[in-house]
Protein backbone atom coordinates (compact mmCIF):
# COMPACT_ATOMS: atom_id res chain seq x y z
CA UNK A 1 0.00 0.00 0.00
CA UNK A 2 1.55 3.34 -1.11
CA UNK A 3 0.64 6.17 1.71
CA UNK A 4 1.18 9.93 1.18
CA UNK A 5 0.65 12.41 4.38
CA UNK A 6 0.71 16.20 3.86
CA UNK A 7 2.42 17.77 6.37
CA UNK A 8 2.23 21.88 5.97
CA UNK A 9 1.98 25.14 8.03
CA UNK A 10 -2.05 26.46 8.04
CA UNK A 11 -2.41 29.80 8.98
CA UNK A 12 -5.18 30.53 11.75
CA UNK A 13 -8.32 30.91 9.84
CA UNK A 14 -6.98 31.56 6.25
CA UNK A 15 -8.98 28.84 4.74
CA UNK A 16 -8.75 29.41 1.16
CA UNK A 17 -4.98 30.70 2.00
CA UNK A 18 -4.27 27.46 3.10
CA UNK A 19 -6.19 25.43 0.81
CA UNK A 20 -4.10 26.86 -2.55
CA UNK A 21 -1.02 25.65 -0.03
CA UNK A 22 -1.84 22.63 0.47
CA UNK A 23 -2.28 22.35 -3.34
CA UNK A 24 0.99 23.73 -3.83
CA UNK A 25 2.75 21.35 -2.13
CA UNK A 26 1.28 17.99 -3.39
CA UNK A 27 1.89 19.89 -7.01
CA UNK A 28 5.29 19.41 -6.40
CA UNK A 29 5.11 15.61 -5.77
CA UNK A 30 4.45 12.58 -8.00
CA UNK A 31 1.49 11.30 -6.19
CA UNK A 32 0.17 9.07 -9.35
CA UNK A 33 0.33 6.07 -7.58
CA UNK A 34 -1.20 6.50 -4.15
CA UNK A 35 -3.92 4.41 -2.67
CA UNK A 36 -4.58 7.21 0.43
CA UNK A 37 -3.58 10.56 1.08
CA UNK A 38 -3.68 11.77 4.64
CA UNK A 39 -4.02 15.78 5.88
CA UNK A 40 -3.86 16.99 9.72
CA UNK A 41 -5.97 17.61 12.03
CA UNK A 42 -8.53 20.84 11.07
CA UNK A 43 -6.27 21.04 7.98
CA UNK A 44 -8.25 24.30 6.24
CA UNK A 45 -9.11 26.12 9.24
CA UNK A 46 -5.85 25.93 11.44
CA UNK A 47 -6.34 24.64 15.42
CA UNK A 48 -5.93 26.95 18.31
CA UNK A 49 -8.77 29.26 18.12
CA UNK A 50 -9.79 30.55 21.86
CA UNK A 51 -13.33 30.46 21.50
CA UNK A 52 -16.59 29.35 19.66
CA UNK A 53 -16.81 32.79 18.48
CA UNK A 54 -13.85 33.04 16.83
CA UNK A 55 -14.08 29.16 15.10
CA UNK A 56 -17.65 29.60 14.61
CA UNK A 57 -16.91 31.15 10.71
CA UNK A 58 -14.89 27.99 9.90
CA UNK A 59 -17.27 25.19 10.80
CA UNK A 60 -18.15 22.78 8.18
CA UNK A 61 -21.45 20.95 7.21
CA UNK A 62 -21.62 17.51 7.91
CA UNK A 63 -18.92 16.16 5.44
CA UNK A 64 -20.15 18.80 2.65
CA UNK A 65 -18.44 21.92 3.33
CA UNK A 66 -15.06 23.27 1.85
CA UNK A 67 -12.58 20.54 3.44
CA UNK A 68 -14.50 17.50 2.01
CA UNK A 69 -15.32 18.90 -1.19
CA UNK A 70 -12.09 19.41 -1.19
CA UNK A 71 -11.12 16.14 -0.64
CA UNK A 72 -13.88 14.75 -2.93
CA UNK A 73 -11.85 16.93 -5.67
CA UNK A 74 -8.51 15.70 -5.04
CA UNK A 75 -9.64 12.04 -4.41
CA UNK A 76 -10.39 11.88 -7.91
CA UNK A 77 -7.50 13.72 -9.18
CA UNK A 78 -5.24 11.44 -8.02
CA UNK A 79 -7.50 8.48 -7.77
CA UNK A 80 -6.82 7.69 -4.63
CA UNK A 81 -8.58 7.62 -0.74
CA UNK A 82 -8.21 11.32 1.31
CA UNK A 83 -8.22 11.75 4.53
CA UNK A 84 -8.51 15.23 6.07
CA UNK A 85 -9.54 16.70 9.22
CA UNK A 86 -12.26 19.60 9.83
CA UNK A 87 -14.58 21.77 11.89
CA UNK A 88 -17.84 20.06 11.74
CA UNK A 89 -20.73 21.87 12.28
CA UNK A 90 -23.47 19.08 13.02
CA UNK A 91 -26.57 18.89 10.30
CA UNK A 92 -28.67 16.72 12.37
CA UNK A 93 -28.03 17.91 15.49
CA UNK A 94 -28.25 21.69 15.41
CA UNK A 95 -25.85 23.95 17.66
CA UNK A 96 -23.59 20.86 18.16
CA UNK A 97 -20.06 21.17 16.63
CA UNK A 98 -17.03 18.60 16.35
CA UNK A 99 -13.37 17.99 15.95
CA UNK A 100 -14.16 15.35 12.76
CA UNK A 101 -11.75 13.61 10.36
CA UNK A 102 -13.46 12.23 7.17
CA UNK A 103 -12.00 9.97 4.48
CA UNK A 104 -13.39 10.24 1.13
CA UNK A 105 -12.70 7.23 -1.95
CA UNK A 106 -11.65 8.14 -5.46
CA UNK A 107 -15.61 8.63 -6.50
CA UNK A 108 -16.03 11.32 -4.16
CA UNK A 109 -18.45 8.62 -1.63
CA UNK A 110 -17.72 9.14 2.42
CA UNK A 111 -16.35 6.00 3.56
CA UNK A 112 -15.68 7.16 7.27
CA UNK A 113 -16.87 9.84 9.24
CA UNK A 114 -14.90 10.07 12.67
CA UNK A 115 -15.79 12.72 15.54
CA UNK A 116 -12.81 13.30 17.79
CA UNK A 117 -13.96 11.13 21.19
CA UNK A 118 -11.31 12.50 23.66
CA UNK A 119 -11.00 16.38 23.05
CA UNK A 120 -7.75 18.74 23.95
CA UNK A 121 -8.41 21.64 26.66
CA UNK A 122 -8.63 24.02 23.23
CA UNK A 123 -11.51 21.62 21.63
CA UNK A 124 -13.63 21.90 24.59
CA UNK A 125 -14.16 25.20 23.77
CA UNK A 126 -16.25 24.95 20.37
CA UNK A 127 -16.66 20.69 20.53
CA UNK A 128 -18.56 18.19 21.69
CA UNK A 129 -16.75 14.23 22.22
CA UNK A 130 -17.55 12.14 19.65
CA UNK A 131 -19.53 8.86 20.07
CA UNK A 132 -16.30 7.01 20.73
CA UNK A 133 -13.63 4.83 18.72
CA UNK A 134 -14.54 3.36 15.88
CA UNK A 135 -13.45 0.93 13.07
CA UNK A 136 -14.24 0.69 9.55
CA UNK A 137 -13.82 -1.76 6.45
CA UNK A 138 -11.86 -0.12 2.80
CA UNK A 139 -11.57 -2.99 0.62
CA UNK A 140 -9.87 -1.23 -1.85
CA UNK A 141 -6.79 -1.43 0.91
CA UNK A 142 -6.57 -4.86 0.61
CA UNK A 143 -5.27 -6.57 3.65
CA UNK A 144 -4.87 -3.16 5.31
CA UNK A 145 -8.74 -3.03 4.72
CA UNK A 146 -9.91 -2.64 8.61
CA UNK A 147 -8.70 1.32 9.32
CA UNK A 148 -9.14 2.64 12.68
CA UNK A 149 -9.19 6.40 12.53
CA UNK A 150 -8.08 9.23 15.22
CA UNK A 151 -7.93 12.61 15.83
CA UNK A 152 -4.72 13.90 18.17
CA UNK A 153 -5.50 13.84 21.85
CA UNK A 154 -7.38 10.56 21.20
CA UNK A 155 -4.48 8.45 21.57
CA UNK A 156 -3.88 9.84 25.09
CA UNK A 157 -5.15 8.71 28.24
CA UNK A 158 -9.01 10.78 28.85
CA UNK A 159 -8.69 13.87 29.51
CA UNK A 160 -5.11 13.09 31.03
CA UNK A 161 -7.07 11.81 34.19
CA UNK A 162 -7.63 8.11 33.14
CA UNK A 163 -4.16 5.55 33.90
CA UNK A 164 -1.59 6.26 31.46
CA UNK A 165 -1.37 2.48 31.58
CA UNK A 166 -5.33 2.34 30.23
CA UNK A 167 -4.29 2.91 26.31
CA UNK A 168 -8.05 3.27 25.41
CA UNK A 169 -7.20 4.02 21.47
CA UNK A 170 -4.58 1.70 21.21
CA UNK A 171 -6.25 -1.07 23.08
CA UNK A 172 -9.45 -0.55 20.97
CA UNK A 173 -7.34 -0.96 17.65
CA UNK A 174 -6.25 -4.04 18.96
CA UNK A 175 -9.91 -5.33 19.57
CA UNK A 176 -11.13 -3.92 16.61
CA UNK A 177 -8.38 -6.15 14.07
CA UNK A 178 -7.12 -3.05 12.80
CA UNK A 179 -4.98 -3.48 10.00
CA UNK A 180 -4.64 0.40 9.59
CA UNK A 181 -4.08 2.99 11.92
CA UNK A 182 -4.82 6.85 10.50
CA UNK A 183 -4.36 10.04 12.65
CA UNK A 184 -4.31 12.87 11.70
CA UNK A 185 -2.72 15.22 14.32
CA UNK A 186 -2.10 18.81 15.25
CA UNK A 187 0.43 18.10 17.73
CA UNK A 188 2.16 20.98 19.47
CA UNK A 189 5.78 20.80 20.48
CA UNK A 190 7.93 22.39 23.79
CA UNK A 191 10.20 24.36 21.57
CA UNK A 192 10.27 27.86 21.33
CA UNK A 193 9.46 29.57 17.80
CA UNK A 194 13.13 30.30 17.41
CA UNK A 195 14.28 26.36 18.67
CA UNK A 196 11.90 25.24 16.21
CA UNK A 197 13.55 27.62 13.25
CA UNK A 198 17.02 26.40 14.36
CA UNK A 199 16.06 22.63 13.70
CA UNK A 200 13.09 22.84 11.21
CA UNK A 201 15.08 19.49 9.32
CA UNK A 202 15.39 17.16 12.15
CA UNK A 203 12.67 15.16 13.32
CA UNK A 204 11.06 15.58 17.40
CA UNK A 205 12.14 12.67 18.21
CA UNK A 206 10.65 13.18 21.91
CA UNK A 207 7.18 13.19 20.23
CA UNK A 208 7.93 10.41 17.94
CA UNK A 209 8.99 8.57 21.06
CA UNK A 210 5.69 9.37 22.89
CA UNK A 211 3.67 8.16 20.45
CA UNK A 212 5.18 5.05 20.33
CA UNK A 213 4.65 4.78 24.19
CA UNK A 214 0.98 5.38 22.97
CA UNK A 215 0.99 2.40 21.00
CA UNK A 216 2.69 -0.08 23.78
CA UNK A 217 -0.17 -2.58 23.45
CA UNK A 218 0.64 -3.01 19.50
CA UNK A 219 3.82 -4.00 20.97
CA UNK A 220 2.84 -6.36 23.27
CA UNK A 221 0.02 -8.02 21.72
CA UNK A 222 1.53 -11.49 21.61
CA UNK A 223 -1.56 -12.93 20.05
CA UNK A 224 -1.28 -10.63 17.04
CA UNK A 225 1.14 -11.99 14.09
CA UNK A 226 -0.11 -9.46 11.64
CA UNK A 227 1.76 -6.34 10.91
CA UNK A 228 -0.66 -2.80 12.09
CA UNK A 229 0.44 0.44 10.12
CA UNK A 230 0.21 3.82 12.23
CA UNK A 231 -0.02 6.61 10.13
CA UNK A 232 0.78 10.00 11.82
CA UNK A 233 -0.13 13.24 9.82
CA UNK A 234 1.01 16.02 11.91
CA UNK A 235 0.90 19.78 11.10
CA UNK A 236 4.08 22.12 12.01
CA UNK A 237 4.17 25.44 11.62
CA UNK A 238 3.64 28.50 14.32
CA UNK A 239 0.31 29.83 15.61
CA UNK A 240 -0.32 32.47 18.70
CA UNK A 241 1.59 31.17 21.65
CA UNK A 242 1.65 27.61 20.20
CA UNK A 243 4.20 25.65 17.99
CA UNK A 244 3.48 22.46 16.19
CA UNK A 245 5.85 19.07 16.01
CA UNK A 246 5.29 18.14 12.73
CA UNK A 247 7.66 14.87 12.21
CA UNK A 248 4.61 12.74 10.67
CA UNK A 249 5.73 9.66 10.10
CA UNK A 250 4.04 6.46 9.20
CA UNK A 251 5.39 2.75 11.32
CA UNK A 252 4.74 -0.60 11.35
CA UNK A 253 4.04 -2.68 14.37
CA UNK A 254 4.29 -6.51 14.33
CA UNK A 255 5.75 -9.23 16.50
CA UNK A 256 6.77 -6.95 19.10
CA UNK A 257 8.92 -4.93 16.71
CA UNK A 258 8.90 -1.64 15.53
CA UNK A 259 9.94 0.00 12.34
CA UNK A 260 9.16 3.73 10.88
CA UNK A 261 9.29 3.35 7.21
CA UNK A 262 9.85 7.35 7.49
CA UNK A 263 9.46 10.72 9.15
CA UNK A 264 10.02 14.20 8.38
CA UNK A 265 11.14 16.86 9.97
CA UNK A 266 9.59 19.84 12.63
CA UNK A 267 9.08 22.53 10.16
CA UNK A 268 8.90 20.43 7.00
CA UNK A 269 6.58 21.84 4.62
CA UNK A 270 6.47 18.62 2.23
CA UNK A 271 4.71 15.18 1.40
CA UNK A 272 6.24 12.23 3.15
CA UNK A 273 5.90 9.43 0.41
CA UNK A 274 5.61 5.55 1.71
CA UNK A 275 5.25 1.80 0.48
CA UNK A 276 4.33 -1.02 3.08
CA UNK A 277 5.95 -3.15 0.57
CA UNK A 278 9.50 -1.46 0.96
CA UNK A 279 11.97 -2.18 3.58
CA UNK A 280 11.56 0.82 6.24
CA UNK A 281 14.56 3.16 7.49
CA UNK A 282 14.47 2.71 11.19
CA UNK A 283 13.84 -0.10 13.90
CA UNK A 284 13.55 0.86 16.97
CA UNK A 285 14.71 -1.43 19.83
CA UNK A 286 12.54 -1.64 22.48
CA UNK A 287 13.57 -0.45 26.16
CA UNK A 288 12.00 0.45 29.48
CA UNK A 289 10.74 3.63 28.25
CA UNK A 290 8.58 1.66 26.04
CA UNK A 291 6.39 -0.24 28.68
Amino acid sequence: MKIATLQFAPRLGQRDDNIRHANEILNTKDLSNIDLLVLPELAFSGYNFPSLQAITPYLEPTAAGPSTIWAQNTAARLDCHVCIGYPEACTVEPGTNYNSQVIVSPVGAVVTHYRKSFLYYTDETWAAEGQGFAAAVIPAFGIFETVVTGICMDINPYKFQAAEDAYEFATYGIQAGARLIVLSTAWLTRLSPAELLDSSGDEDIDTISYWINRFTPLVENESGTEEIVVVFANRCGLEPVVGYAGSSCAMRFANGTIDIWDMLGRAEETVLLIDTEAPPRYSVKRSPWVR
